[in-house]
């Protein structure tokens, strides 16, 4: 990698808790000129639509289509982390061309692993955001506890994590405070 960005911005939340929506408008607002989002599942999905001939956009889209191959794509991901818990997070970096932005907006951080891999590599450019949302409201979103996902490590290891730059509380529809806190962080 021959540029580093200025900023690099680490989102997590439980599922259907709005880190694609929160995130996309960030993105928007930004400018993507200047802003990537990274999707370190990215690798993931792209190896599953080539070796399975599946639809790409359609498995990093926040629908049903995913989810029908998810728990299929979180053995395949954890078999390649205990490789090298870096893996998704070089990967990622490298399929979006990443280097070529001065903002990097990680839009599914899921482990304490990802978070340490960026902060060992990058440092201080790293801002960690957690976005909470009660299972009420991602339920009116179309989310509905699955075992074996909803319980696993992909949706819990961050559960325990208290020290987050942001936490953000994504269920009364106030995206402009929402988005000028994560600016004010990088200011």
């Amino acid at each position: 990698m021959t540029n580093n960005p200025d900023h690099i911005l680490l989102f997590c939340g439980k599922r259907k808790s709005g880190k694609d929506y929160i995130t996309d408008n960030l993105q928007k607002r930004l400018g993507s000129e200047k802003s990537i989002i990274i999707k370190l599942s990215g690798p993931i999905k792209s190896h599953w639509a080539k070796s399975f001939n599946l639809d790409m956009n359609q498995l990093l889209s926040d629908g049903e289509y995913k989810e029908k191959y998810r728990l299929e794509m979180i053995k395949w991901g954890e078999d390649k982390r205990r490789e090298d818990n870096g893996y998704f997070c070089k990967a990622a970096i490298e399929m979006y061309n990443a280097p070529s932005k001065k903002i990097w907006i990680i839009s599914d951080v899921r482990r304490k692993t990802d978070i340490k891999w960026f902060k060992e590599v990058y440092g201080e450019l790293c801002k960690t955001i957690r976005i909470k949302c009660n299972d009420d409201i991602r339920s009116q979103r179309g989310w509905k506890f699955t075992p074996g996902i909803d319980d696993c490590e992909t949706e819990c290891d961050l559960d325990d994590v208290n020290d987050w730059d942001l936490e953000i509380i994504n269920e009364r529809g106030d995206l402009d405070d929402i988005i000028a806190n994560i600016i004010r962080i990088i200011n």
